[in-house]
């Protein structure tokens, strides 16, 4: 069974409550979304219907998904009433999703900008069924995942073995070079990704917690081709003293989906992280999207082997998903 692990869905139940008087900012016309950030995009089928997701996962040639919140629902800016309200909802509804999917999983939304909150909640998700991991944003506005506050947070998710999505958010602290041609997205997320993951590993998260399970999108962003830098700044700069000494010592805890628009991209990222470590990730329904995920596979490893490894083996061991209820 071939298993996307990246696709979003925005469940009625989360947008019913945006609808309403809301303090998010965020307004809904029809099946437009305009974010407190200006961000505006169309509310497709596959956003919230299950049939047209499980429609569009078949003509991509994949039969499940471990479904997570669409970004613009992380909303962290938000008071934290407000905040949990809206994951509530959101993780309502992608329960019932994944449950009328048949077979499909999920990971939750939590209201990061309260770690306590959000800790205590991930307790509670641990016991939902279907649910198999949760989505945290790269950022949680202008603080940063290794921050002291979120220590409880990685230890409470690596004790449950609940794998943990990192995908950009792109909050304050904006670079004004990428706001034009949509480059906060085409270069500003993979930079996201980056920061997260480079800021984890100097700060000591991962190796203060060993079993802790990561996925990168979008490739893992700059990660895999320019951790070599990391390491030499480690040998030769202060500021990296307290670091471990190579940023690869924490493959075995990181996951990085395939989505990197380039099949030749994508070989070198196999070849480097480990085809072990790669897992199929689409980003749909998103316009950034994986046009035709498996034949992108196909194409770079020429491989039956490594499809099957990529799609169906790696997803399953990095959610549990044989053991998952």
């Amino acid at each position: 069974m071939r298993i996307d692990v990246h696709n979003h869905a925005m469940p009625e139940e989360a947008l019913d409550l945006l609808r309403g008087e809301n303090p998010y900012e965020v307004r809904i016309a029809g099946r437009g979304w305009r974010g407190p950030d200006g961000f505006e995009f169309p509310i497709t089928e596959a956003f919230v219907e299950v049939d047209a997701k499980r429609e569009a996962l078949r003509e991509l040639g994949i039969d499940s998904a471990v479904l997570s919140p669409a970004p613009p629902l992380f909303l962290y800016g938000a008071e934290a009433a407000a905040s949990e309200a809206l994951c509530d909802a959101t993780n309502e509804g992608l329960r019932r999703m994944a449950e009328e999917g048949g077979g499909m999983h999920w990971v939750g939304n939590l209201p990061m900008s309260e770690p306590g909150h959000a800790t205590a909640m991930l307790e509670r998700l641990a016991a939902e069924a279907g649910c198999v991991g949760v989505e945290v944003g790269s950022a949680i506005g202008p603080v940063r995942l290794d921050e002291p506050q979120f220590e409880p947070f990685w230890s409470t998710a690596e004790r449950l073995r609940m794998p943990v999505m990192i995908h950009p958010e792109i909050g304050p602290e904006r670079h004004g070079a990428l706001d034009d041609y949509y480059l906060q997205n085409v270069i500003g997320f993979p930079l996201e990704t980056t920061l997260a993951i480079e800021r984890l590993f100097a700060a000591g998260v991962l190796q203060r917690h060993p079993e802790l399970r990561i996925l990168l999108v979008h490739g893992g962003g700059y990660f895999p081709y320019q951790a070599g830098r990391l390491r030499h700044a480690r040998t030769v700069r202060p500021e990296l003293a307290g670091a471990p000494q190579s940023p690869w010592d924490c493959l075995p805890q990181l996951w990085f989906d395939g989505l990197t628009h380039d099949d030749q991209a994508l070989a070198y990222l196999c070849s480097r992280v480990g085809i072990e470590n790669v897992v199929l990730g689409t980003d749909h329904p998103f316009d950034m999207a994986a046009p035709d995920p498996v034949a992108s596979i196909e194409s770079a490893l020429e491989s039956d082997d490594a499809l099957r490894q990529i799609a169906e083996l790696n997803p399953t061991e990095l959610f549990s998903l044989d053991g998952a209820a």
